[in-house]
């Protein structure tokens, strides 16, 4: 097979694999389920979440530039780890919608305190930047928060609704 004939079948394969990749099709949660927990893989790039200890719905993610470790000081752009709670619901943030994680937590503080440092806060389970909702599933390539957790927009919308404030999230390695 000649070069040319190679990059085109090439090409073509990448086409096709994008086009199922960025539309994939959205499955709803039932409007009866009452989401009580979730659960964020980094390692995996996953959010579950859940009710009465039972899988409703995984979210593929990005996550912060530096995904290893857990969240130490402000500005170190890494996704916390730990067990905090949803505390806060915007919908008029500079992404989309966002979730607030109870970030940073006792540990948290002692752990950037010793290091003299600020923890840093205002960690976040959010949608695209606003104007880049096109992009949908495509950011999930990369890891590229500043230490959020990123979902589509359209699953942010899905999850803004579902899930309440005091939710319990647990963000493991």
């Amino acid at each position: 097979m000649n070069k040319k004939r190679l990059f085109y079948l090439f090409l073509i394969f990448f086409i096709c694999f994008s086009m199922i990749y960025i539309f994939k099709p959205f499955k709803p949660i039932d409007k009866s389920v009452s989401i009580d927990k979730i659960v964020v893989e980094k390692s995996d790039r996953k959010l579950t979440v859940y009710e009465k200890g039972k899988v409703v719905k995984t979210y593929s993610i990005s996550i912060g530039k530096i995904p290893q470790g857990a969240k130490e000081v402000e500005g170190d752009m890494k996704t916390p780890e730990g067990l905090y709670v949803i505390n806060d619901k915007n919908s008029n943030s500079g992404y989309h919608k966002n979730l607030g994680i109870s970030y940073p937590n006792n540990d948290d503080i002692e752990r950037a305190e010793k290091l003299g440092k600020s923890p840093g806060g205002l960690i976040k389970i959010h949608g695209i930047k606003n104007g880049y909702g096109w992009i949908g599933r495509l950011h999930l390539l990369k890891d590229w928060t500043l230490g959020c957790i990123a979902v589509t927009d359209k699953e942010i919308d899905e999850l803004y609704k579902m899930v309440p404030i005091g939710t319990p999230i647990e963000i493991r390695p």
